[in-house]
């Protein structure tokens, strides 16, 4: 699997993003960490349809992926996820987003996509924040007790495994995480937990 991991948006290498477009460049788009509680619905539809236009202007297909539709969905979910060459997975709340992908058996489904070397994971803040093995350094920027689906009543801290480190994205930038960013980071050194801190622009890619 390749990764394009940005810490807001698209961040500032789209030309990379563009070269790890791959040959099947259909592009699913899931937007579950915006599922959260209190948030605006209509300016949720609203960022989703402007990210996939500018996925689409880049030379991808893209589709939305709502995990909400594939709970208790594995197969199918599995099935949707082979026809696609890439995923978009957006900012928002990431424990909301850790929840969606268990009850959809997309953490499953993950752990076969990483041997997939035509593969791409791209995404931003709680899209990428989810990659790494603990959310706890985060829990005081995302709350981990915003409970949108009701299968679920407990924080789910695990994360997916790729990195040893949190990310911290929003780090020193305009945005308004970015003050709380700083307490994390400074609660990770004292607490002595790996972390890679990100500005606003700033992108890793990995292929």
């Amino acid at each position: 699997m390749k990764y394009y991991l940005s810490s807001y948006k698209f961040g500032d290498k789209i030309d990379d993003l563009k070269r790890l477009i791959p040959k099947n460049n259909k592009i699913g788009h899931i937007n579950n960490a915006q599922d959260c509680l209190g948030y605006d619905v209509e300016r949720t539809r609203k960022s989703q349809e402007d990210q996939m236009g500018y996925l689409n202007s880049l030379g991808f297909e893209s589709e939305p992926l709502d995990l909400r539709s594939y709970f208790y969905k594995t197969e199918a979910l599995r099935d949707k996820i082979s026809d696609l060459g890439a995923l978009w997975v957006s900012g928002g709340n990431a424990f909301v987003l850790r929840m969606a992908m268990k009850l959809s058996g997309f953490d499953i489904i993950f752990q076969e996509l990483k041997t997939r070397g035509d593969f791409l994971y791209a995404g931003y803040s709680a899209g990428i924040c989810v990659l790494s093995k603990s959310l706890k350094a985060i829990d005081r920027v995302d709350d981990p007790k915003n409970f949108p689906y009701t299968e679920i009543t407990r924080p789910i801290y695990k994360g997916l495994g790729v990195f040893d480190y949190a990310f911290m994205p929003h780090y020193d930038s305009n945005h308004f995480e970015s003050e709380v960013i700083g307490k994390e980071i400074q609660r990770c050194i004292d607490n002595k937990w790996l972390f890679k801190a990100l500005r606003d622009g700033e992108v890793i890619i990995i292929e």
